[in-house]
């Protein structure tokens, strides 16, 4: 369980008590079969509660924005997940049980920002029946300053409102069709969703020019629920509203 092989992170309620996650370095075929992947993706709701182990956790963080090589565009580090002038400005949260923590992907761990449990608000009012205890809940913030101060190309829309809009839109989605291919390789379910952004905001204490846009839950599906066994010696009946199967043979008349 996270919550068991994280050091020195354990069931504590204060900030300052919460360490940062060092994630282990994913494998050398996080994701398997690209293939395979896009023919098995899909949306699944009903996610059970197991937990992932670390290293799950840090394969899927690594395939939705993770560093994938040194040297990049314009001097910086490439990523997994592309993005507008490789300004890199979605930052990605993740909301577990004992608190909600910023993927840092160049260090590759989780830096804690709150203690508690706000999976609660990375979901849409409505939509929290599905997967509500599920272990991961990842949020995707915009920071739009990354946008306007990029070190990549400057074209004159970065500063519009409208096409910061555009791009941090689409920047989402590349990363989140990032997870939800790692989660079809891997055997997860995943689910993009809307999510609380103004609970959110106020609890994670954003700046005025960071834009929470919305939520993903992953995890194991949900197993069906078995039926009952029926009991020994009950028997068969008919369903109701349906003759009988077996007809009455005519009975013969005895000879005198």
């Amino acid at each position: 369980m996270i919550a068991r092989m994280a050091s020195g992170w354990t069931r504590k309620r204060g900030l300052h008590e919460l360490q940062p996650i060092e994630l282990p370095a994913p494998g050398p075929d996080p994701g398997g079969s690209l293939a395979t992947a896009l023919r098995l993706r899909k949306t699944t709701r009903e996610i059970g509660d197991d937990e992932l182990s670390l290293q799950t956790l840090s394969e899927l963080l690594w395939a939705a924005c993770g560093v994938n090589r040194e040297k990049g565009p314009f001097g910086l580090p490439g990523r997994t997940a592309a993005s507008a002038s490789n300004s890199q400005e979605i930052d990605v949260y993740a909301a577990l049980r004992d608190g909600t923590y910023l993927y840092d992907p160049f260090r590759h761990r989780l830096v804690p920002v709150v203690a508690g449990d706000l999976r609660r608000l990375a979901i849409g009012r409505g939509q929290a029946g599905g997967g509500a205890g599920a272990p991961v809940r990842l949020v995707y913030v915009a920071d739009v300053d990354r946008l306007v101060h990029t070190s990549g190309f400057r074209e004159p829309g970065l500063r519009d409102p409208e096409v910061q809009r555009s791009y941090y839109y689409v920047d989402t989605g590349l990363i989140a069709a990032n997870v939800y291919l790692f989660a079809a390789s891997a055997g997860l379910a995943a689910w993009f969703h809307n999510c609380d952004r103004s609970g959110l905001s106020a609890r994670l204490s954003l700046r005025d020019d960071q834009r929470v846009l919305f939520g993903q839950t992953v995890g194991y599906p949900r197993r069906p629920e078995r039926a009952p066994p029926s009991s020994r010696g009950e028997r068969r009946r008919a369903p109701v509203g349906r003759p009988s199967q077996r007809r009455r043979r005519p009975s013969r008349a005895r000879r005198p």
